[in-house]
């Protein structure tokens, strides 16, 4: 008869290792890329939640790491409110209380570890959907761009990896249970899969087909807070004022010919259809480029009082081509059950008018200088989380560019967050990405997510990179998804099988239940 464990230790006791295991995984995130500590917040978290003895501890476990991963990595919000800062920790971390409950209901299911590692991709999963659209933002596969595991993302996704550094931060807590045997030999299959996609290094990078210069402007702003952009058409100035200062660099032959300019999300900060020194800022810039110029802005709505964040295909015709942003940040482009919460919150007047979603993926038919065309791929900050977003636009271009107005957020780790993000898309579709911000980080990224360039914030800076041209699949962009679901339904299975054991030891069914060999306690 298999043995219980005795007395087991409280949830206050516990609760310390479990926050401690949370703090473990914001240090794996950027800035600081302790990418190891993915695997140790996921074994602490294994560890406690095996340990409670009942379901309200175990979701007490999952709720004290939730809140410790997330008031550390999501403190930027401070710079935008409080409250927003709060209620966004305390959502966010119920999905790892959520999570607590999961790993406790399959605590007695054979192959725990790998039930174990499914949670967590079902959990990730679920932020993908909700609240208000999801908020995918800490993802524990945007950790592993610098280790073995960087390998999977071409071939399967962030979502992979993900489950991945489940799986060994639970066989790793394994180990420390009666017979660690099993979970020796489970990890040491897991090393050898993981070293022998890294040294096969599919699918590999193929040739380019050729090659742009591309200009690229980081105007500068004040920074800081709501405000960040500055007084009314500020960045847009700076915008024009670094267009001539690369130009004139250009013209001297310090740098090459661009075949045409990126500007970032937000460069112009007003509707340049109704605003007339905006305008002539962006139409000024344009005639002093002498080519097209990708320009960020703020279409209004008045009338409704609605607006959209776009790309604008500028040249010597206007604004020929549009692209609006298709995944808003809810509470900082748009406030959920507005007429309901706004009058409760008046705080939450800084959002503006309504943002509407595009319909459409971001990819444009651009005419270069010498006629010729080339289909430009553009994403817009936040949705780089959102690699559906990123592939349909990637699929129809051969060049990527992502605009981003992080302003507001400059000198936090906020910047290094979503930067990191986007140098997992760049791996995952093996295409380079230009990332071009308001106030930073601009930089380039190669096709394994590796930095190429990268300016720092708080400056106003402008340069050319030449981009290969690619149009080549791969794996990831058409299974990333699908595996995900995969992944997540696994997790639901687990749970399930969790539930029936546990109902038939409460009907007085068999008392062997198929237990797993790791955390078995011995048998008298």
């Amino acid at each position: 008869m298999t043995s219980p464990i005795a007395r087991p230790p409280s949830a206050w006791a516990l609760a310390p290792v479990s926050g401690l295991a949370g703090l473990a995984a914001s240090a794996a995130f950027m800035p600081f890329n302790v990418w190891p500590a993915a695997f140790a917040a996921v074994a602490g978290l294994a560890w406690t939640t095996s340990r409670t003895g009942r379901l309200r501890a175990a979701v007490g476990q999952g709720w004290a790491f939730g809140l410790a991963f997330m008031a550390t990595s999501l403190v930027w919000q401070t710079e935008i409110l409080i409250l927003s800062y709060t209620a966004l920790t305390l959502t966010m971390s119920l999905f790892y209380a959520a999570l607590g409950a999961a790993l406790y209901a399959g605590r007695d299911v054979a192959w725990r570890p790998l039930w174990g590692a499914a949670a967590w991709a079902t959990m990730e999963w679920a932020t993908t959907v909700i609240p208000f659209g999801g908020f995918p933002w800490m993802r524990l596969g945007y950790t592993q761009l610098d280790s073995p595991l960087a390998s999977f993302y071409p071939l399967t996704g962030a979502a992979s990896v993900t489950f991945l550094v489940a799986l060994v931060g639970h066989l790793l807590a394994a180990l420390a249970d009666a017979r660690p045997l099993r979970p020796l030999a489970a990890l040491a299959g897991v090393g050898v899969l993981v070293a022998a996609t890294a040294v096969t290094g599919l699918p590999r990078t193929p040739a380019p087909e050729a090659s742009v210069n591309v200009g690229w402007v980081q105007p500068g702003a004040p920074g800081g807070g709501v405000y960040g952009l500055g007084a009314p058409r500020t960045i847009a100035l700076n915008s024009k004022a670094e267009t001539g200062r690369l130009m004139a660099r250009v013209r001297a032959g310090e740098e090459p010919e661009p075949a045409f300019l990126v500007w970032p999300e937000n460069s112009t900060d007003m509707d340049p259809r109704e605003d007339a020194p905006t305008l002539r800022a962006v139409e000024t810039a344009v005639r002093d480029a002498g080519r097209g110029v990708l320009v960020g802005s703020i279409y209004a709505e008045d009338s409704r009082e609605e607006r959209q964040t776009v790309a604008l295909w500028w040249d010597d015709h206007g604004a020929a081509l549009v692209y609006a942003k298709r995944n808003l940040v809810p509470f900082g482009e748009w406030i959920p059950f507005r007429a309901l919460l706004l009058p409760l919150i008046p705080e939450l007047a800084y959002v503006g008018y309504q943002s509407v979603p595009g319909p459409t993926p971001g990819a444009f038919a651009v005419t270069l200088p010498d006629g010729g065309h080339l289909m430009a791929g553009v994403v817009i900050c936040y949705e780089v989380i959102y690699p559906e977003t990123v592939y349909e636009a990637a699929r129809e271009a051969q060049v990527m560019v992502v605009q981003s107005s992080n302003a507001m957020y400059q000198g936090t780790i906020q910047i290094d967050q979503q930067f990191a993000a986007t140098r997992v898309r760049a791996a995952e579709m093996r295409r380079e990405i230009l990332v071009v911000t308001t106030s930073g980080i601009s930089g380039l990224i190669g096709p394994r997510g590796e930095v190429v360039e990268r300016v720092p914030d708080s400056v106003s800076a402008s340069g050319v990179h030449a981009m290969p041209l690619r149009t080549a699949i791969t794996p990831a962009m058409a299974l990333a998804r699908p595996v995900e679901w995969l992944t997540a339904g696994l997790g639901g299975v687990g749970v399930l099988l969790g539930l029936l054991s546990a109902a038939r030891r409460r009907t007085g069914g068999t008392m062997d239940v198929q237990r797993p060999a790791v955390g078995r306690a011995k048998e008298s």
